[in-house]
This record gives C-alpha cells, sequence and structure tokens, in this order.
C-alpha cells in the first residue's frame, strides 16, 4: 500500500524491520487461526492501553500543528481511535469478562511503556514532522496487515482483521498520508531527503517499528 509519497520512503528506510513488523509470526497466527486466545486477550488488554497513550500522542499533534487543516485531521484520528478503534478491544474484553475499568487499570507491560513513551518523546522533544514519524509506522502498519489479510485469513480473528482492512480504516491510512505528505512539503520543501532534517525522521520511523516488533513479540507471551 502506497498512503501517499513520504511513507512509501519511511518504510524502504526502516529496511528489514518493516517485514519484520508487518509479516511477524503474531500476524500469521491472526490470519490462520493459529494464534492462541490467551494471546489475542494479552495483546488486546496492551493494545487499549497503548491505545489510550497513542491518542494523548495525536492530541498531542493538534498543539504542534500550523495550520487548522492539520489541527482539524488529527483532531479527527483521535475521535477515531478513541471512540471507534478501541471498541473493538472494548467488546472482545467484556466477552471474555474483561471490563473496561480493569482494562484501563492494566498493568502496562515494559514493552508498551517503551514504545508509548519513545512516540510522545518524539513530540515532546521535536517538532509536528517528528512526531508524524513516530507515530506513522502503527497507523500504516495495521493498514497493509489488514489490507493484506482481509483477501485470505481464517474465521478466528475475523473481526479484528475486519477493522483494519475495512474501507473506514484504510481511509484513515489514506488522509493520514496525505496529511504527512503536506506536512513535509510545508516544512521541508518539494526536496525534503536533501534537508539536514530528513536522517533523523527515517530513524523515528524505524525506531517505531522496531517497538511495534518488541510488541508482537510481547503479544506471543502472555
Amino acid at each position: 500500500m502506497s498512503y501517499g509519497v513520504i511513507f512509501p520512503k519511511w518504510r524502504e528506510a526502516a529496511g528489514q524491520s518493516w517485514p519484520a513488523y508487518t509479516d511477524h509470526a503474531f500476524v500469521r497466527g491472526l490470519k490462520d487461526g493459529s494464534l492462541p486466545r490467551a494471546a489475542f486477550l494479552h495483546y488486546l488488554v496492551q493494545d487499549y492501553v497503548f491505545l489510550i497513550h497513542f491518542s494523548r500522542a495525536w492530541a498531542l499533534a493538534i498543539t504542534k500543528a500550523e495550520t487548522p487543516e492539520e489541527m482539524r485531521l488529527c483532531a479527527g484520528t483521535v475521535n477515531a481511535l478513541i471512540n471507534e478503534e478501541i471498541a473493538l478491544h472494548i467488546k472482545t474484553c467484556a466477552e471474555a469478562g474483561i471490563s473496561e475499568e480493569e482494562l484501563f487499570a492494566a498493568e502496562e507491560r515494559p514493552e508498551n511503556l517503551a514504545y508509548t513513551r519513545y512516540v510522545l518523546d518524539a513530540g515532546h522533544s521535536g517538532d509536528f514532522l517528528d512526531l508524524m514519524a513516530a507515530l506513522a509506522p502503527c497507523v500504516m502498519g495495521y493498514g497493509e496487515i489488514g489490507a493484506r489479510l482481509i483477501k485470505d485469513h481464517a474465521p478466528d480473528y475475523a473481526e479484528w482483521i475486519g477493522t483494519y482492512g475495512a474501507e473506514d480504516y484504510q481511509g484513515v491510512c489514506y488522509e493520514v498520508g496525505a496529511l504527512i505528505d503536506a506536512a513535509v512539503a510545508r516544512r521541508l520543501g518539494e526536496t525534503p531527503e536533501q534537508s539536514p532534517r530528513w536522517a533523523r525522521l527515517c530513524q523515528h520511523f524505524t525506531m517505531a517499528t522496531k517497538l511495534e516488533v518488541s510488541f508482537w513479540d510481547m503479544g506471543l507471551k502472555p
């Protein structure tokens, strides 16, 4: 999936870390149904906590934005995360006897903490582009995974796959891709790779991708 112009460049810069993330054993288990249910529920609990912090990071992006359009798109993403994407976690966990109160109070695993705090630090210590580079792997990676798995998968995790492979989520990926393209062009010009900032943005994207791999690793160890 392209999801714009800048994202494919960052994905290429991430090298083998990207397929290690998007074709992880956890992802393959979702596809063929071999992922143990206990591992999936453990992942959902931690991902609920992750999405809380991720929503805060997107809210931070509103304060880092330079234009009303950037603010609107970031605000829309916060709404999609906290009111829509997270609903799958609440529903599935409730069916397993886990309340939202228990989700919110769940102990955060170190892999989760490392990832979310890295993203928030990128935003607090940097600018809008630093934050976008750190946020992009989660948004775009889940879009790629969902688009691929929805074409052929076992029924066991169809609801999860359908959430990220569906038109609504794919639309979010394209909107975020367009947001990043415009933000980079506005700040770095039409040849961003020539900017002294480019390498740092690629580093943020690559590190966040590696932290996604660690998150999947954590998911396999309930």
